[in-house]
């Protein structure tokens, strides 16, 4: 089987007569991801279906299923088209790893040490890390049947980690992206110097990511690391963006958690309150920290002015934005949120924070303004240059980001520029350059 220049891949076989036959069938990639569909990551449902449009055929994985109830129609046809690893059950978990070991005993050992070596160093230990085998003795088995040319994992945690596994006992090979904080965070924790030198290529998605991955890898294998960015779909891009409202709500998209800010929202907002700038402000999303949320909201007198709304789909989110004038959003830790893409690409402009890749995209006077993390202080004048600015300066600022969007951030450009690395790694077919089995691994 050998890749052709289009892409697909040539299948040479020998016909009735012994002479030779040549048919192309589309390249397939399997996309691997912990849970999948999830609301919080529809950047991934978006590169997946972008890919799909360039002709490739995807076979969609996750370890286990989302507990989350899918909010768009989309999600839920995405759900029905993926294979979980848990649905297969224990038996045929137990089952796979015996036709690994049978099959293939050398790479099977060599698996099993690797599993060991990156169990003994995690947080989630040895025990953990035979599970992470088990399932990429399965995948293993599904991928063989599916005849898929390469995988490629979100999040360089235990989806990578499975992948690497499933390419040791001698299946596809493998690419990942990296996304933020948690990798950086945990870097030695979960083997990421060792993924990244097994991998045929890794997606950093912001120059910030780039240089925390190079941090984290020998300099030699500083060439695999891509940037793509993540992308922004033509729901967000196509109609043009409604004018800019003269009711100065104020919008912020996210998971209700610490890393988000939205307690430091809340106090800031009390703030102005205090001095007499009631601001209407709509959260949308879920979370841990909803109930410390809402007694803050009432805390601070905040009952008629501030709104959590729970999750939405994109088209809530779309009507939210073009009633909004600017999106808030005062993270601690980040990759680059693509609800400030989707911001931006509806003509918002956006208050965030000088976190990782963010700067990358909010241009303080251009689309934006940009604070330090975690000062009230900061935020709340943040907040007051929001309203200290016209609606037409407002316009002109969102008006801006949407052309920054469409450059950088639009997702059928993304596609083709995975496809292309994608190909490029079928057709090197190169063996992990990584350390061998029995060999110590830098930490």
């Amino acid at each position: 089987m050998l890749p052709s220049e289009s892409g697909g891949v040539v299948e040479i076989g020998a016909g009735a007569c012994g002479s030779q036959r040549a048919s192309v069938r589309a390249m397939k990639i399997a996309y691997l991801v912990n849970q999948y569909p999830k609301i919080s990551h529809v950047f991934i449902r978006r590169e997946i279906l972008a890919v799909e449009n360039e002709g490739v055929e995807i076979f969609r994985c996750a370890l286990r299923r989302s507990a989350e109830q899918a909010m768009d129609s989309v999600d839920i046809e995405e759900a029905r088209k993926t294979h979980a690893v848990l649905d297969a059950g224990w038996l045929e978990m137990v089952r796979a790893i015996v036709r690994e070991k049978l099959a293939h005993p050398g790479r099977f050992i060599g698996a099993f040490l690797l599993a060991i070596r990156l169990g003994r160093r995690s947080q989630r230990g040895l025990l953990r890390h035979m599970a992470y085998l088990m399932e990429a003795c399965v995948l293993a088995g599904w991928f063989k049947r599916e005849r898929v040319d390469h995988v490629h994992a979100h999040f360089g945690t235990n989806s990578a980690t499975v992948a690497m596994l499933c390419h040791e006992l001698g299946g596809p090979a493998y690419s990942f992206t990296a996304h933020g904080p948690e990798e950086f965070d945990n870097a030695p924790l979960l083997g990421l110097r060792e993924k990244i030198a097994r991998a045929a290529f890794v997606v950093a998605i912001s120059s910030y990511g780039r240089s925390q991955l190079f941090r984290h890898a020998d300099a030699s294998q500083w060439s695999k690391i891509k940037l793509v960015r993540c992308g922004v779909d033509q729901a967000f891009l196509a109609p043009a963006p409604a004018p800019m409202p003269g009711s100065r709500q104020l919008l912020s998209i996210g998971r209700l958690c610490e890393q988000k800010g939205q307690l430091l929202l809340i106090e800031a907002l009390a703030r102005l309150r205090r001095e007499g700038l009631a601001v209407e402000t709509l959260l949308i999303g879920d979370g841990e920290l909803r109930g410390p949320i809402e007694a803050a909201i009432r805390g601070g007198g905040l009952e008629a002015s501030v709104r959590i709304h729970g999750w939405a789909d994109t088209a809530a989110i779309v009507k939210a934005l073009d009633e909004s004038c600017a999106l808030v959003l005062p993270s601690f830790a980040e990759g680059l949120p693509v609800v400030i893409m989707e911001a931006l690409a509806r003509a918002r402009p956006v208050l965030s924070t000088f976190v990782a890749g963010i700067p990358e995209l909010v241009v303080p006077g251009r689309n934006g303004w940009l604070v330090p993390a975690g000062s009230v202080d900061d935020l709340a004048a943040g907040l007051r240059q929001i309203f200290a600015t016209s609606l037409e300066q407002l316009a002109e600022m969102g008006q801006r980001g949407r052309e920054d969007v469409g450059r950088q951030h639009d997702i059928g450009a993304i596609g083709h520029e995975l496809v292309a690395h994608f190909r490029a790694a079928i057709a090197t077919r190169a063996e992990p350059v990584g350390p061998r089995p029995g060999t110590a691994a830098q930490a």
